[in-house]
């Protein structure tokens, strides 16, 4: 094939479709998880989070409810991914052995927030959240003056870790932000760029600035302990006594368990089993919805 304007323009079109497909058509799961909160700066600050009062009785003036300054701020990274095609594979016409690879990055790209969400989520033991503590701990604050206590979101232990999340409430327990999505595109002025001219080869890059955070603690609950019925019931009943920073109760109400493939088997078995091994019926079964997460591996 000729290397001209024309000819390049269609390699183009066919790269990207082959990115654009494959991006589409991904299986991704952090938006079961996450709230998807678009950015328009170089950061965002979540100064909302823990806020959150109940409605009450209108007697005299209203009851303001002022934010407290949490100052929780997320601030954008960029991420890039770049491939190459040679030029003598162009020339002679071998340039569909390569669309494979970027359907491959258009998956990557697509896959990418499951990438992150998960690895936050597994980092959630030892990364702190909007007041300070690690989103899971033993010592979250809750409470005004002194009437402060410390209330945990966590079960210690030494096993792969499990999660039990409220997320069908209009705030999920992770932040996806997003400032520049990802989308393929293809050096410029490939003809006479100094990288052409120095490698021989076709340059194609897809960049996006994105982050992750944690939104409200009380929305999750993890646990290093063994995954069993137990375990299991005590975390669902805490997460149901859960309240906000000013003491009063959420109402949540755990919906979904995400286990890693060391968890798996177990999650089954506790939520997906209709009876127990010894005949007698399973009171777990079906409690909350199961999400084998392969990110969590």
């Amino acid at each position: 094939m000729d290397i001209n304007a024309t000819n390049l323009s269609i390699l183009n079109t066919a790269v990207k479709t082959a990115f654009n497909n494959a991006f589409a058509g991904a299986q991704s799961q952090y938006q079961r998880v996450a709230t998807v909160i678009p950015s328009t700066g170089a950061a965002n600050t979540y100064a909302w989070l823990g806020n959150s009062s109940q409605i009450k009785e209108w007697l005299g003036e209203r009851a303001i409810n002022r934010l407290k300054d949490h100052d929780f701020t997320i601030k954008n990274r960029k991420f890039e991914k770049t491939e190459a095609i040679p030029r003598d594979v162009i020339e002679d016409d071998q340039f569909g052995v390569y669309t494979p690879l970027f359907a491959q990055m258009g998956q990557d790209a697509a896959e990418f927030p499951d990438l992150m969400i998960f690895a936050l989520l597994k980092d959630g033991f030892s990364t702190p959240c909007y007041d300070k503590q690690n989103f899971f701990d033993t010592d979250h604050p809750v409470g005004n003056g002194a009437d402060v206590a410390s209330v945990s979101n966590m079960q210690a232990g030494a096993g792969d870790g499990w999660y039990l999340l409220c997320t069908k409430r209009a705030i999920k327990p992770l932040i996806w932000q997003t400032r520049r999505p990802f989308n393929l595109v293809m050096k410029k002025d490939a003809n006479t760029s100094d990288h052409v001219f120095m490698t021989d080869e076709y340059l194609w890059g897809t960049d996006a600035r994105c982050n992750t955070g944690f939104g409200l603690w009380q929305l999750a609950f993890g646990s290093k302990a063994d995954l069993n019925e137990e375990n299991f019931n005590a975390a669902r009943i805490a997460m149901t006594k859960q309240k906000n920073d000013a003491g009063s109760p959420l109402g949540v109400i755990p919906d979904l368990m995400v286990v890693g493939p060391d968890n798996m088997s177990k999650a089954e078995t506790l939520l997906e089993a209709l009876n127990k091994a010894g005949g007698e019926s399973n009171t777990s079964y079906k409690k909350v919805e199961l999400l084998v997460c392969p990110w969590l591996a």
